[in-house]
């Protein structure tokens, strides 16, 4: 079945498709049981939100990089970008609701021509502003060199994905070069006090396998990372979040051409945890798409899995009714509930 689909080509870039493929291999070829009888026996289904704490908004797909592992499958030539008037309406949503963070992502959020005032106007919200930068954004050309000082400027939590502290195994998932310019980005951080000591400036790393493996246990491997960067550069950081790779989009499609799907999505099923399930972030996230749609998380935004409720756009806003919705569960939510769990803020349980 998996060499068939491969064949198909590019069909693993429809949302459907995906969906499709993850049943089939989860139930009719593994014979394991749908997340949501996993989450029935738990106690946990339909799964329910909390009251929000984070606004994430992706706000384009356009990025200087091309990962092996993205979900969002981001590149220099993807044209969705989020219009200033998209912005402004979530700048609404933010005024009238009680979320205090509002995490930015995308692609490289940087690359959206409107992102230096989109922070501005959330920052006079009195909200705190959290950015995913890929480092190398920040050296990719000149117009980025002072990111460093516009995030001290507003007190931007900065989160940074590096695979690894070598350059070998981040190069390979990232791109030629990647691991020399986010050490570059990083010293970059570090100048202006980010990661120091009572600065103030929070910088976090976010790790995450390069291969077909979950990620060993989060506060080990920070250690390591701590280590090993100050050592051999000089680097401090804050935290490091160990995130599960959720087999959807080019992970996914990793996963089929090397023949480790079917190890990969047991793995994940068999090591179903209640306890990471309870604290999953969708429960108090809320996911904005760069076209302005609602969903509860961003992966189900990459499946195109909107939100199960009438207000599936941040025009149409509305905290209590959106409240009152179930959570939209799949089997590509077993990346997020097995072992220690993963969300955008690393481990759950």
């Amino acid at each position: 079945m998996i060499k068939s689909l491969k064949a198909t080509g590019n069909q693993l870039a429809n949302s459907d498709f995906q969906l499709t493929v993850l049943r089939q291999e989860v139930v009719d070829v593994l014979h394991l049981a749908p997340f949501h009888e996993q989450m029935r026996e738990a106690g946990l289904f339909p799964l329910r939100p909390v009251a929000p704490t984070v606004l994430q908004i992706n706000v384009g797909k356009m990025c200087n990089q091309v990962c092996k592992h993205c979900h969002v499958d981001a590149g220099p030539d993807r044209k969705e970008i989020m219009t200033r008037d998209t912005m402004q309406l979530c700048l609404d949503a933010l005024a009238q609701s009680d979320i205090q963070t509002v995490d930015l992502t995308g692609g490289a959020p940087e690359m959206n021509p409107d992102f230096r005032w989109f922070v501005e106007e959330i920052s006079k919200l009195g909200r705190k502003v959290l950015v995913r930068c890929n480092l190398t954004i920040i050296v990719a050309n000149k117009k980025y060199y002072d990111l460093p000082e516009f995030f001290k400027k507003h007190n931007v939590e900065v989160v940074s994905s590096l695979p690894f502290y070598s350059a070998d195994k981040t190069d390979r998932q990232r791109g030629d070069g990647v691991f020399a310019d986010s050490i570059k980005a990083l010293r970059m951080l570090n100048a202006v006090g980010y990661g120091q000591p009572d600065s103030g400036l929070v910088l976090n790393l976010v790790y995450n396998p390069s291969g077909a493996f979950m990620p060993g246990p989060q506060a080990a491997l920070q250690r390591q990372f701590k280590l090993a960067l100050l050592k051999d550069f000089g680097i401090v950081f804050n935290d490091l979040y160990a995130i599960t790779n959720i087999p959807v989009s080019r992970f996914l499609d990793y996963l089929i051409e090397s023949g480790n799907y079917a190890g990969y999505m047991e793995k994940l099923v068999t090591a179903f945890n209640p306890a990471a399930a309870a604290g999953v972030m969708c429960r108090s996230t809320l996911s904005v798409g760069w076209d302005g749609g609602l969903y509860d998380c961003d992966f189900n935004q990459m499946l195109d899995l909107y939100v199960a409720s009438p207000v599936r756009h941040i025009r149409d806003f509305d905290a209590a009714a959106l409240a009152q919705r179930a959570i939209v569960v799949n089997q590509h939510c077993y990346g997020c509930t097995a072992g220690s769990g993963s969300s955008c803020g690393g481990v759950t349980a």
